[in-house]
């Protein structure tokens, strides 16, 4: 075996061992992954009526990062500064528990329209 190779298959030992992985025994199987139902559940907080960074800020702290903002008024308007928006609506709705990777919906308007 040239020492190239020898250098190479040392490095993919090391990479397997360091992301905690190992060869498998033949036949043997994985542990299973754990299920989304045992996951810890989050409650959504309620955001009616902040302003959407206000909205954004609070959900991040409850855990919750999977967030899709839309345009209450159905034009499809970007929220580019999300402190001039609104919050008037969200889904799921406020004291919902959710797992941490749910997509929470945030509708808004600019401030002053309705």
């Amino acid at each position: 075996m040239s020492r190239a190779m020898v250098t190479t298959l040392a490095a993919l030992s090391f990479a397997l061992v360091a992301c905690g992985g190992s060869p498998a025994a033949p036949g043997a199987s994985s542990p299973p992954e754990p299920s989304s139902t045992s996951a810890k559940l989050i409650k959504v907080p309620d955001v009616s009526g902040m302003n959407h960074q206000d909205a954004q800020n609070a959900m991040q702290r409850a855990g919750l990062y999977n967030l899709r903002e839309v345009d209450g008024t159905g034009q499809g308007r970007a929220l580019v500064v999300d402190r001039n928006w609104v919050q008037t609506g969200q889904d799921p709705a406020a004291g919902t528990e959710v797992p941490a990777d749910a997509v929470i919906t945030l509708t808004a308007v600019k401030a002053g329209e309705r």
